[in-house]
C-alpha cells in the first residue's frame, strides 16, 4: 500500500534531526511491503485537500517558526479538513506549537496558530531542556525523547495529553502533561528524533496513516526485530530517570 505523506516545511523545521522521523517511517513501512510517498510542502506550495494520509511537521528556531507561521495559517483550512477526514498528524515542538491557537514570545509578539490542537503557548524566561520520559497510559507504553523549549503550552480543559511526565518538564514544567493527542493527530515536544527509540509509537503513527490510506480499515502490522530500538529506548529512559523530576 502507498502511504502519502505531506512533510510540511522540511527546509525550515528540522531541528535536532526531526527529519529522521520520516526515515524511520519509510523504513518500517518498506519492511512490511508498503511504500512511503513523501511530498515536501513549503512556503507558497499548495496543500491539496484529500491528497495525504499523514501530515508531518517538525521543530525549528523562533526565526524559522515566524517564517512559516503566516503560510501555515493560510493552509489551516486544508489541515483541518485532512484531520476531519481521518488523516494522521505528527507535529513536533515548533510545529506542535503552531498547530495550537497561537504562540506568544517573550516580547509579546504573537504567531498565529491554526487551532488543530486545543491549546496555546506562551514563552517563558527559562528554557526547559533535557531527556524526558512519558507514561502513555492510553497505550500502556512509555516514550523517551529530548526536549528543548521555552514555550509553556497549556492544554484546554478536557484536552488529552500524549502522556504524563515521569521525568523532565513536559508541556509547561508544572502540569505533569506532555503533548496532546486528538484522534489520529499527535503533537509533542519530544525530539531526538523521536521515532528511532520508540518503535511502538512509530508503528502507531504508521498504522493510523495506513488506516486512512486503506479506507479506514484497521491493519495489523507484523512484528519487527526491534532489539536495537528497544535498547535505545532503555538507554534514553534510564538517562531521563537519572535526570529526575521537573
Amino acid at each position: 500500500m502507498k502511504i502519502r505523506v505531506a512533510h510540511l516545511y522540511p527546509d525550515y523545521l528540522n531541528i535536532y534531526a526531526d527529519r529522521g522521523n520520516i526515515a524511520v517511517l519509510a523504513r518500517r513501512a518498506l519492511w512490511r511491503g508498503h511504500e512511503l510517498d513523501v511530498e515536501g510542502i513549503s512556503i507558497g506550495d499548495e496543500l491539496r485537500p484529500g491528497a495525504h494520509d499523514l501530515l508531518y511537521i517538525g521543530g525549528g528556531q523562533d526565526r524559522e517558526q515566524a517564517l512559516v507561521a503566516v503560510d501555515l495559517a493560510a493552509k489551516g483550512d486544508y489541515v483541518h479538513a485532512a484531520v476531519a477526514d481521518g488523516a494522521a498528524v505528527l507535529a513536533v515542538c515548533g510545529g506542535y506549537q503552531l498547530l495550537g491557537r497561537f504562540y506568544r514570545d517573550r516580547d509579546g509578539t504573537e504567531l498565529p496558530g491554526i487551532g488543530v490542537f486545543p491549546l496555546a503557548t506562551i514563552a517563558g524566561e527559562r528554557r526547559m531542556i533535557g531527556d524526558v520520559l512519558l507514561d502513555c497510559a492510553w497505550a500502556g507504553r512509555t516514550l523517551a525523547g529530548f526536549e528543548n523549549h521555552a514555550g509553556r503550552t497549556e492544554l484546554d480543559d478536557g484536552a488529552e495529553p500524549l502522556g504524563r511526565v515521569v521525568s523532565g518538564f513536559g508541556n509547561d514544567g508544572r502540569s505533569g502533561f506532555e503533548g496532546c493527542r486528538l484522534d489520529r493527530a499527535v503533537g509533542t515536544y519530544l525530539h531526538g528524533p523521536l521515532l528511532p527509540r520508540n518503535p511502538w509509537f512509530a508503528d502507531w503513527v504508521l498504522s493510523q496513516a495506513l488506516a486512512h490510506a486503506g479506507g479506514d480499515q484497521p491493519l495489523d502490522l507484523e512484528s519487527l526485530p526491534d532489539e536495537l530500538e528497544r535498547e535505545a529506548h532503555a538507554i534514553a529512559s534510564d538517562r531521563a530517570r537519572t535526570r529526575g523530576g521537573r
